[in-house]
């Protein structure tokens, strides 16, 4: 566990929690994407964890835009949505968690309320 080094810059360090708001996910997340090893923390002299904000807008960067081969994915699930499907016939379809996809089709369709009727 690296402990942060003196930094004569004086960098700006994010906590998890703010990582994640930037992400739009939940802090757990964030916590499991460093162990994946997809964010490398720095870690405080208690152990906490702290990112570079550098490092987080250069992913930020390479995630923000979706290739257009993801974007027709993305369509392909709004349209099984809207023909009736569930959030979790969906997910399973893409082969991902019901929580990214409810995301996914969030941003491309109108969700229906519990019970399948629109509101």
């Amino acid at each position: 566990m690296p402990v942060i080094p003196p930094d004569p810059q004086n960098e700006t360090l994010l906590r998890p929690r703010e990582v994640a708001e930037l992400f739009g996910v939940r802090p757990t997340t964030i916590a499991r994407w460093a162990r994946e090893g997809r964010l490398m923390p720095l870690y405080t002299p208690g152990g906490h964890r702290r990112y570079r904000l550098q490092d987080i807008r250069r992913v930020l960067g390479r995630d923000a835009s979706p290739s257009a081969e993801e974007q027709e994915r993305e369509l392909d699930a709004a349209r099984l949505y809207d023909q009736g499907w569930t959030i979790r016939q969906v997910a399973a379809k893409f082969d991902c968690s019901y929580g990214v996809m409810r995301r996914i089709l969030g941003k491309h369709t109108t969700l229906r309320h519990r019970g399948g009727r629109m509101p």
